[in-house]
């Protein structure tokens, strides 16, 4: 029986173990998902945002202090005289929290802002690269359409290669025997023909 040793287990062929600490390894509780809490502080901040949260803030004071002002005086929690401390504390406390929120919101639109940006320039990139392939292309085949021969080109020729033939085929008279005046005239002689 082959007995293991701890230090060749970590080499780079076989999966690293488990690493032993001094102090065992707490199980992490569930860790919040970050993305529910950055639409959670996105809905808040675009409520916060809103003419009804306005509404219900200024309505949620102004019955706090005519409560407290106007109210029985047993049931009176927050004092006017001293300046509604628990509203302040309150609103303060509200405040304290609205700010952060919406700086992860705003951060949040950011971050969307930023991969927009990138997939745009990615987009232009490609855009770019095709539209080049495709001005390649076009030049190519308008180089190509160059060269090409028209039709007055190959009119042309198929004429010259027809009296080239003309010129070369022995002419043979109605007895069938080659005529004097071809065979005895000099090779570069032009003949006329008639169309």
């Amino acid at each position: 029986m082959a007995r293991r040793n701890t230090k060749q287990d970590n080499s780079l062929d076989a999966p690293k173990g488990r690493r032993s600490s001094v102090l065992p390894r707490r199980r992490s509780v569930a860790a919040p998902n970050r993305d529910r809490f950055g639409r959670l502080t996105e809905a808040i901040a675009r409520g916060m945002g809103t003419p009804w949260f306005l509404f219900g803030l200024s309505l949620f004071v102004v019955v706090w202090m005519l409560f407290n002002t106007l109210g029985p005086e047993a049931w009176r929690f927050d004092s006017a005289a001293i300046g509604f401390t628990a509203l302040t504390l309150i609103l303060s406390l509200q405040a304290s929290y609205a700010a952060p929120l919406i700086l992860l919101a705003q951060n949040r639109q950011d971050d969307r802002d930023r991969v927009q940006f990138e997939q745009d320039r990615q987009r232009a990139e490609r855009n770019l690269a095709d539209t080049e392939y495709l001005a390649r292309e076009v030049v190519a085949l308008r180089l190509a359409l160059q060269d090409m021969a028209s039709k007055e080109f190959i009119r042309a020729e198929l004429r010259s290669l027809l009296e080239e033939l003309d010129r070369d085929r022995p002419a043979t008279g109605p007895t069938g025997a080659v005529g004097s005046a071809a065979a005895s005239s000099p090779p570069g002689a032009s003949r006329t023909t008639s169309d």
